[in-house]
């Protein structure tokens, strides 16, 4: 097990909300690298699930289902000055949580913004308005007015959140293996000139789950590696993408919203139903499903070049996402029953015996073709570093540890997403418990031996049109 001295002092209170597999997974890291006491920290879960995992740390455990009549109630006698909610729910309001913790003046963070109950779904809502761009722009809408108040950091996991760094150390990377003698930019518009500069098209948030159990899925069970309710919630959403200026038109369900800052679109389907090309390092090409996650919308509207009021180059950036194979049949099942959840759910955590999670980011449309830069870790190494992991959820729980420690070192510096964040800092806090950081360039694009069976409507003049990459 790693053990290393507290990298920061903390004097409040921390309050985890939510204590599924990414809280459990991230109480050891909290209580080795921070330096504070088990009773410093209160866990408020709606759930039974990991009270033995509190009464190990000694950490309080409250079983009480937040809602928004109640919150305020639960939350006000552990949350004052000073203090920090992690937020690591599902079904809590982020918005609500960021406005509470603005009034007390206590630190923030969550992995997603996440609405209460049912507002994935919730069909009296357009698609637009069950969205991670509604949800993003929701809660964006707070930042000048909070500017300067207490550090609120969003969506700050695995991705959305430690991706955003990687993309940055990719560009860096891309431009120094190309010849482009740029020194490392301090703003935003110099990271979007950069982009622009290397002729970056396209970037896929490629991630291969290849982590397999000893127990196979049953049926009527949802099985995987990382919170069903989660994976469930944000599949069931409309597909999500940035949207870059070099595509030639929209897809025919394509949407654009009426609000907000534009730099993505939405599909008329869920995400859990759409598939699309990408390829990682150890696995190669693959179909992955396009998930709607933050950093797509965030990284895109991050990058954007403008010409006074008008977008000059964005990039088209999204979530490509292979699950493990049990996830895999249990998204099948779940399409299958018309989006209705099975009556079982399993997360895979003792009995995985092996595999690994392959996350990085995908860069394509520069000199040398395409680039993949990310973390490649095994469920060997991921047991080895830190109890209560998998392979999956330490990606998530090291990111979101230094999202936490970043904030108690920067603690007035209002609502911040991911790009915001000095990505060096996030690296060097977090890259001691992501397995081998690997960089590869590759000749793949989604056009590769395409056609050869059977004709198919692709645009053979810019590969990386969004059209070659969807699978139909």
């Amino acid at each position: 097990m790693t053990t290393t001295n507290p990298i920061v002092k903390f004097a409040g209170r921390i309050v985890i909300v939510g204590f599924g597999s990414i809280g459990q997974g991230i109480l050891p890291l909290l209580l080795r690298h921070i330096d504070l006491r088990p009773e410093q920290i209160s866990i408020v879960t709606a759930e039974d699930r990991g009270k033995a995992e509190a009464e190990e740390y000694g950490v309080k455990f409250h079983r009480v289902s937040l809602t928004r009549d109640n919150f305020r109630t639960v939350l006000d006698p552990m949350v004052g000055e000073g203090d920090f909610i992690l937020n690591l729910s599902v079904d809590v309001s982020s918005l609500s949580l960021i406005k509470f913790c603005h009034t007390r003046g206590a630190l923030y963070l969550d992995t997603c913004i996440e609405p209460w109950a049912g507002g994935y779904t919730d069909t009296s809502l357009s698609p637009s308005l069950r969205s991670n761009y509604a949800l993003r722009e929701s809660v964006l809408q707070h930042k000048g007015g909070y500017a300067n108040g207490p550090t609120a950091v969003i969506t700050h996991g695995a991705n959305p959140g430690l991706v955003s760094h990687f993309m940055k150390q990719a560009l860096l990377n891309v431009a120094r293996d190309t010849g482009l003698d740029v020194k490392e930019p301090r703003t935003r518009n110099g990271w979007a000139e950069l982009a622009q500069t290397l002729g970056i098209k396209a970037i896929h948030v490629a991630e291969r789950d290849t982590q397999v159990a000893n127990v196979p899925k049953k049926r009527g069970e949802f099985v995987n590696t990382w919170s069903i309710d989660g994976f469930v919630g944000e599949g069931a959403q409309p597909a999500e993408l940035g949207w870059g200026t070099h595509e030639k038109g929209l897809p025919p369900d394509g949407r654009r919203h009426e609000f907000g800052c534009d730099a993505a679109i939405y599909l008329m389907r869920p995400g859990a139903g759409t598939r699309v090309r990408t390829w990682t390092p150890k696995e190669g090409p693959l179909h992955g499903f396009l998930i709607t996650h933050s950093e797509a919308i965030s990284i895109a509207d991050y990058l954007t070049v403008w010409d006074r009021t008008s977008v000059r180059y964005r990039p088209t950036v999204h979530y490509a996402y292979h699950p493990c194979d049990d996830a895999i049949l249990s998204l099948h099942e779940f399409a299958g029953k018309t989006w209705t959840l099975q009556p079982e759910k399993r997360l895979m955590m003792d009995e995985i015996i092996g595999g690994i999670d392959e996350l990085g980011v995908l860069l394509m449309g520069h000199k040398k073709g395409a680039y993949w830069f990310g973390s490649q870790l095994s469920i060997q190494e991921a047991r080895e570093l830190c109890p209560h992991n998998n392979a999956t959820s330490l990606q998530v729980t090291a990111a979101a540890l230094a999202g936490v420690i970043w904030a108690m070192e920067n603690p007035r510096a209002g609502i911040v997403e991911p790009e915001e964040l000095n990505h060096n800092r996030v690296l060097e806090i977090a890259a001691p418990y992501l397995g081998k950081l690997t960089g590869a360039y590759s000749d793949w694009t989604p056009l590769h031996n395409r056609g050869v069976l059977f004709p198919e409507d692709v645009d053979t003049s810019d590969p990386w049109q969004f059209k070659n990459f969807r699978v139909v």
